[in-house]
């Protein structure tokens, strides 16, 4: 890739990467709501063994990419921590469960 030559053009690289980014969430989304199916309990939603696996991984991957790991980290716990609270708004209102404050 070709060094940008102004801040415009860093700036419509990252709003080009930003939509990618987007139809990438929207397609964890579908897969995030159809694993809800799955799940029986908010224990089973909220699955910190499987947060830590799925944190653990995107830093290794993000040290093999040439990301900051602690980036990696810090938006892989928001980005997990939005999802997990979309799933359990979700079991609340279909299910009847009272949702915990956080």
């Amino acid at each position: 890739m070709d060094t940008p030559e102004t801040l415009a053009d860093v700036r419509a690289r990252i709003d080009a990467i930003d939509g990618r980014l987007v139809r990438l969430l929207a397609e964890r989304e579908g897969l995030v709501r159809a694993a809800a199916a799955f799940k029986r309990d908010e224990q089973g939603v909220r699955a910190p063994d499987r947060v830590e696996r799925v944190v653990a991984l995107a830093r290794e991957r993000a040290a093999d990419a040439g990301l900051s790991p602690e980036v990696a980290e810090t938006v892989w716990r928001a980005m997990i921590g939005a999802f997990i609270d979309l799933e359990l708004d979700e079991h609340a209102a279909r299910r009847g469960w009272p949702r915990a404050a956080d």
